[in-house]
């Protein structure tokens, strides 16, 4: 019984999903077959000028309701830990809930006033002791767990960084990457970067580290059914959107662009999807690849694989596969078997088309 309890859940969570995804029709428009710097800039002027709200705004109504706990309304879950607390326990208390500035506000020294300082798409219902423990520090891998008065966190710290648990690293990653694409400067704001450096900003410069990291978080954490629908939420109040969570494709087309000059498989023309999801007892997973321009010569094979991960991050199974060079769909049959044969449990699984060059991840559904 609790096991069917638990996939209706997320079968319900999955329809909610496909209810609140809705990119307004147009919203990228200009943004096709930019990269780099060019793509940056057009994202930058598509997602500024949003509406700004107070930084009691967002305690009294906003991250009550962008954060909400989806098994339970009273509750908000709380960034870096994951926990469920309820909504009227804002406060200063070590078990109290608060307003964490994921991009830390010392990191420019834009405080608590707008637009920087209250943009919800880098603030989040936070555990009052974790975000004192996280301070200002920047983000990178390594240091010993942070034990909370409530319990062990799944954080680690040292002198200079902070790392969260697993499932919330790309979403932290998405929202740094937002916030450098959204301030750069213009009227007044600040010029966010990121940078490969600790500390970043040791005198309140506008820098956050750690840039390689982060990159690495998001393809580790791929966005989840939960961040698409905070991103949704956000939009009903700021009118403007992350597009890191729309497009994930976007974080490597601004900063591990693809020449086309180097003559190789566009990554954002991976088309990548699986048939059915949810499924059962078998879903094929298929894979379409275009060149970036007709006109370029070659069609020299490409190894690659497909990789399925648990929830967990743990490698279930993998398929090797050759990118041929020329446009065309491929596919791959998976059966909910392990690399040894043996079925797996119902859940939710990962599956990452991985080459020398790029990555790109899909979330499917397995049911029993």
């Amino acid at each position: 019984m609790r096991r069917n309890n638990y996939i209706s859940f997320i079968i319900i969570l999955l329809l909610n999903t496909y209810l609140f995804a809705q990119i307004p029709s147009g919203y990228y428009d200009g943004t096709q077959g930019l990269s780099g710097e060019e793509l940056k800039s057009a994202l930058n002027d598509i997602i500024s000028g949003h509406i700004e709200y107070s930084y009691d705004a967002l305690r009294d109504y906003i991250l009550p309701d962008t954060d909400e706990d989806p098994e339970n309304s009273s509750n908000v879950i709380l960034i870096y830990t994951g926990w469920s607390r309820a909504k009227d326990e804002f406060g200063g208390g070590a078990s109290n809930w608060n307003r964490e500035h994921v991009w830390a506000k010392s990191h420019g020294d834009f405080g608590t006033a707008p637009p920087e300082g209250t943009d919800a798409h880098h603030i989040r219902a936070c555990d009052t002791s974790v975000n004192s423990a996280r301070g200002n520090l920047d983000f990178d891998n390594g240091g010993n767990e942070y034990i909370d008065g409530d319990g062990a966190t799944g954080c680690f710290r040292d002198s200079d960084s902070w790392e969260p648990r697993d499932e919330a690293k790309g979403d932290i990653a998405r929202m740094i990457f937002y916030m450098e694409v959204r301030y750069q400067g213009e009227g007044g704001e600040h010029d966010l970067e990121m940078v490969d450096y600790i500390p970043s900003s040791p005198d309140g410069e506008p820098y956050h580290a750690l840039k390689s990291t982060l990159l690495q978080w998001h393809q580790q954490d791929p966005v989840d059914d939960p961040e698409i629908q905070r991103n949704d939420r956000i939009y009903s109040y700021q009118e403007n959107r992350n597009p890191f969570i729309d497009h994930p494709e976007f974080v490597d087309m601004i900063w591990n662009p693809v020449s086309a000059d180097e003559d190789q498989l566009s990554f954002h023309d991976y088309k990548l999807s699986n048939h059915p999801n949810p499924f059962k007892s078998f879903t094929t997973i298929y894979f379409n690849i275009s060149r970036k321009d007709a006109g370029l010569r070659g069609t020299t094979p490409e190894q690659a694989e497909i990789v399925i991960y648990n929830i967990k991050g743990q490698k279930i199974k993998t398929f090797p596969v050759i990118l041929s060079g020329v446009e065309g769909q491929s596919s791959i049959v998976w059966d909910g078997t392990d690399q040894t044969n043996k079925p797996v449990s119902a859940g939710i699984y990962f599956y990452k088309l991985k080459t020398g060059k790029r990555e790109i991840s899909r979330k499917m559904l397995l049911l029993k």
